[in-house]
Formats: structure tokens, C-alpha cells, sequence
């Protein structure tokens, strides 16, 4: 059974740093997506960032610059460090794992949610102005 938990996020004021990550168990897929997506209250899902089995990992252009995705493969940990946080960046994130395609972006540079088969239950992160 695959497993995502979440952890490591909370309030921080604008301008500061948080990283969140995401301990993934049961993921057998030898060529895989990993990623993060967020979700604001009244809107709708987006990725954040992702990263695959090469190590290429790909941003939105919202946090390109300010966030960083890594992940450690002999822990099995994904992690999302976020720089420079601001007000807007507020939301539930979620921890995502899929097949290779799942990486692919669409004509318009964002990540198709149903690609990814994976879903951790999620972890705030508040940004404070």
C-alpha cells in the first residue's frame, strides 16, 4: 500500500522560509514523478513543482526562484523548501507520486492532477502579510 504523509508546515510571516516534506512508502515505480501541489481555500488545485526518477526537477512559474524541490532516495523523502514566502503562497499542500508522465507539462506549463495516481493528505502552510 502506497503511503504519503506530509509533514513540516505551519505560519510563518511574508518574506520568511518553511520546508515541508513528505515521507512516501510503498511506491514501487522504478521511472516516477514526484511533485507538490497546493490548494487555497476557494480555488483550484495547482502544481507547485515536481521532480523525476533522473532528477529533473521543474517549477511554476509563481514560485520559480523561491522554492526548491529535492528528494532523498535511499530515505524515501521528498521535500519542498520554500524561500521568500509570501500571503499568496497560503494553502494546503499536498505531496503527489505518479508514473514518469505524470512530469509532463501541459501547452499551457502546468501539471495534470489525474496523472498523478498518489496523494498525501496535505499539510498548511499560512503566510501572514
Amino acid at each position: 500500500q502506497v503511503q504519503l504523509v506530509e509533514s513540516g508546515g505551519g505560519s510563518v510571516q511574508a518574506g520568511e522560509s518553511l520546508s515541508v516534506s513528505c515521507a512516501i512508502s510503498g511506491f514501487s515505480y522504478s521511472v516516477y514523478c514526484l511533485g507538490w501541489f497546493r490548494q487555497a481555500p476557494g480555488k483550484e488545485r495547482e502544481g507547485v513543482a515536481s521532480i523525476d526518477s533522473d532528477g529533473t526537477a521543474r517549477y511554476a512559474d509563481s514560485v520559480k526562484g523561491r522554492f526548491t524541490i529535492s528528494k532523498d532516495n535511499a530515505k524515501n523523502i521528498l521535500y519542498l523548501d520554500m524561500n521568500s514566502l509570501k500571503p499568496e503562497d497560503t494553502a494546503m499542500y499536498y505531496c503527489v507520486a505518479g508514473p514518469h508522465s505524470a512530469c509532463l507539462l501541459s501547452v499551457g506549463g502546468s501539471w495534470y492532477p489525474r496523472r498523478f495516481n498518489y496523494w498525501g493528505q496535505g499539510t498548511q502552510v499560512t503566510v501572514s502579510s
